[in-house]
């Protein structure tokens, strides 16, 4: 198993990049652990609370869970992996089942701030991107997905984004074993990491 860490800022393109490998690799060679699926549950939390919950620091992420599902499949289990809403701020009941495969791809803003968690990963890579380019990824994401107006979004990148992006993102980029600039629309550097890929699982990758 080749498990490959994503990080990257809010609208950098980690899921471009993701889905590209994907893509370029046989179907059910990827599995992909989203950080985001591991927020703390905040359903005990009121309602109009939860809004102001500071969703870019490490400690708003389960990372023993992570890291224990991670191990799991590791050891070739089968796990039920978390699930979350963005309108509620709270963990649902349902899980998604995620069974061991060849390449494991663990993907999240905060991934390269965990020692333990980098140290359990093969391959680090850092997604960079523009300021301006992924504030505007993040106004359209959130006016589409969760349901915000481009002001709180605006708002929100002012006044939590940005400043948990300098203060935690950013410098964990120094971990990085690859550094994909552009944003997720770097084909050559996309093109790397997946004869990376292949050469270490001996994968035959479509690269059309």
């Amino acid at each position: 198993m080749l498990v490959i860490g994503i990080a990257g800022g809010t609208g950098s393109g980690k899921t471009t990049v993701v889905n590209n490998i994907i893509r370029s690799l046989p179907q059910g060679e990827v599995a992909v652990l989203p950080q985001d699926a591991y927020y703390r549950d905040s359903s005990h939390i009121p309602l109009e609370q939860r809004s102001k919950i500071n969703f870019d620091e490490p400690a708003s992420i389960e990372w023993e869970l992570l890291e224990t599902h991670l191990s799991l499949l590791r050891q070739g289990k089968t796990i039920e992996m978390p699930t979350y809403s963005y309108l509620t701020c709270t963990r649902q009941a349902e899980t998604v089942t995620i069974e061991p495969r060849d390449v494991v791809i663990v993907e999240g803003i905060l991934i390269l701030t965990q020692p333990s968690l980098r140290d359990a990963l093969d391959v680090k890579v850092f997604v960079d991107a523009d300021a301006d380019d992924r504030l505007i990824r993040v106004i359209s994401r959130d006016c589409i997905e969760r349901g915000r107006t481009p002001q709180m979004v605006i708002d929100r990148y002012e006044s939590v984004l940005k400043p948990m992006h300098q203060l935690y993102i950013e410098p964990s980029k120094r971990y990085a074993d690859l550094i994909v600039p552009q944003g997720g629309n770097n084909r050559v550097a996309v093109n790397l990491l997946t004869h990376y890929i292949e050469s270490r699982m001996g994968c035959v990758v479509d690269n059309k």
